[in-house]
């Protein structure tokens, strides 16, 4: 039985191999052509030095000057001899650009199958093809789409994960964006997109605690995609969804997001707006409807995804209020014009 390692270069982007029992990981990234920082490969130099975020291995035969006890303590590993014994997910101390090929050599060619104006502000773009099929990313990150007829790119969190050959995109539409521009006006099922993935370090992390999930806008997108996951996965735990919006048809996905309550055992979400022109809305800011502190006493963690604003009102929250929590990730973005 192969397991499933995710590299994450600190330059946000993304690997995936597979490790065959018994290989190490650094065997398996020469055997499929990542490279990551390798020297001695005998566990004296510590060169290759990474964070083991999860999964369980095997780690010998190494010497204290390259990794102390004190590092392996606090999670850190020598992939020249970590032997995986599950999924893997490492950190690896060095970007992308400068320890392996470049992302331009990873792009691929998909094709529209839908897309959907869910609202006058938002579309949905779904993605199919072979290559699809056998993409892998973790929940939450994003790949960079190309305008089409351009060098130019954009990004864009996947809010689905890759299922029958097909993945969905929410992507913001700006009229005068040179991406959803085209998308909302011209493009049409059939056309071919292309882009590379994934990228990013706001994905979810293995479920060991109660979940708080902060949306803003088109932030929303990778939630789904974690939610599709704790689906698949049966998680019991605790999961909170806030989910603000500036205006009512900034609104979307609410059908899906009522399907994830019936299907997930402990999943709640509250859906504000907050400028609503309707009375039914539930109106405010997310920061207004954050669950209880008694919630955060269970060590939860939160992950936030929304413009800057966003994040840096619920930071500011936290602090007045004195709330802690097991780990806060985040990810901000600006409309992609």
């Amino acid at each position: 039985m192969s397991f499933r390692i995710a590299l994450n270069f600190e330059d946000g982007v993304t690997r995936f191999i597979t490790c065959a029992p018994g290989e190490t990981v650094a065997e398996a990234t020469i055997r499929q052509g990542v490279r990551i920082p390798l020297d001695c490969r005998e566990g004296a130099c510590g060169t290759c030095k990474s964070f083991c975020e999860s999964g369980r291995f095997l780690l010998s035969d190494y010497l204290t000057d390259a990794l102390s006890d004190d590092e392996r303590a606090e999670g850190f590993v020598l992939p020249c001899k970590l032997r995986p014994k599950s999924d893997c997910v490492l950190i690896i101390p060095a970007a992308f650009s400068t320890s392996g090929p470049g992302a331009e050599d990873r792009e691929v060619v998909a094709t529209i199958s839908a897309l959907d104006l869910l609202s006058p502000t938002v579309i949905r773009l779904v993605l199919t093809g072979p290559v699809v099929a056998a993409l892998d990313f973790l929940p939450g990150q994003y790949a960079r789409i190309f305008i089409p007829d351009s060098v130019e790119s954009r990004a864009y969190s996947f809010s689905s994960l890759a299922r029958d050959g097909h993945v969905k995109f929410l992507i913001k539409n700006i009229p005068q964006g040179k991406m959803s521009g085209r998308l909302a006006r011209s493009a049409k099922i059939g056309d071919e997109l292309r882009f590379t993935a994934p990228y990013g370090s706001f994905y979810l992390r293995k479920v060991e605690r109660p979940l708080l999930f902060i949306a803003g806008g088109t932030g929303l997108g990778p939630f789904l995609a974690m939610l599709e996951t704790l689906e698949n996965n049966k998680t019991a735990l605790p999961v909170r969804l806030v989910y603000g919006v500036n205006t009512d048809e900034d609104l979307v996905e609410l059908a899906l997001l009522a399907k994830f309550k019936e299907t997930l055992p402990d999943f709640t979400f509250v859906a504000c707006v907050a400028s609503s022109a309707d009375a039914g809305r539930v109106r405010g800011v997310v920061t207004d409807h954050l669950p209880p502190k008694e919630f955060f006493e269970l060590n939860a963690d939160v992950y936030a995804c929304g413009p800057p604003p966003m994040i840096a009102a619920v930071e500011a929250y936290f602090r007045a209020y004195d709330i802690k929590c097991a780990n806060l990730y985040y990810e901000k973005f600006l409309p992609n014009v």
